[in-house]
């Protein structure tokens, strides 16, 4: 496969330039090696020793994990990815259910708002996936209150959690 990529998409600066250019090629390694798990890891390795801590590296790992259905891991870097949201929100405590819409207007299309909004909501799907049904209802409760209009789907969710929680209390019952 790798054989087949070319030169000059593997050196594109897709990401804005504030990843250094040999880890965001990483990146595209580890993309264009998606089907051989041990390849594409070796080079989301090398881009975490490039630019370790950085988001597009974490967001990376996150997709890779994802799509390949290892949840646990996905989760971990799903995580990592709201702590960078908040960073970019400003927000120094590190607790995501203390934001507010007075932290952000996240009814606009601005970068950060979004990206904290799209990071929870990752989150609060893969716990609910992983049967953490009470820890989804947070993080998708906080999408949800955060974007009223619901663009980025979490009631969906949440109608998910619920019917889960309710499966869950009957097979408990005597």
């Amino acid at each position: 496969m790798l054989a087949e990529v070319d030169e000059s998409w593997l050196n594109r600066r897709y990401y804005g330039g504030d990843l250094p250019a040999e880890a965001e090629r990483s990146l595209h390694l580890a993309a264009a090696s998606f089907g051989n798990d041990i390849e594409a890891l070796c080079h989301l390795a090398r881009a975490d020793e490039l630019a370790p801590g950085h988001r597009l590296v974490d967001l990376g790992h996150y997709k890779f994990h994802f799509y390949k259905h290892n949840l646990p891991a996905a989760l971990d870097y799903g995580e990592r990815l709201v702590r960078h949201a908040l960073t970019g929100l400003g927000v120094n405590h590190g607790d995501w259910s203390a934001v507010t819409p007075a932290h952000a207007d996240f009814t606009a299309l601005d970068h950060a708002p979004r990206f904290f909004l799209f990071a929870l909501l990752a989150v609060g799907y893969l716990q609910l996936r992983l049967g953490r049904v009470e820890e989804a209802r947070e993080a998708l409760g906080t999408v949800r209150a955060l974007d009223p209009a619901d663009r980025f789907g979490a009631k969906r969710l949440l109608d998910l959690a619920d019917r889960r929680a309710d499966l869950q209390d009957a097979e408990d019952e005597p």
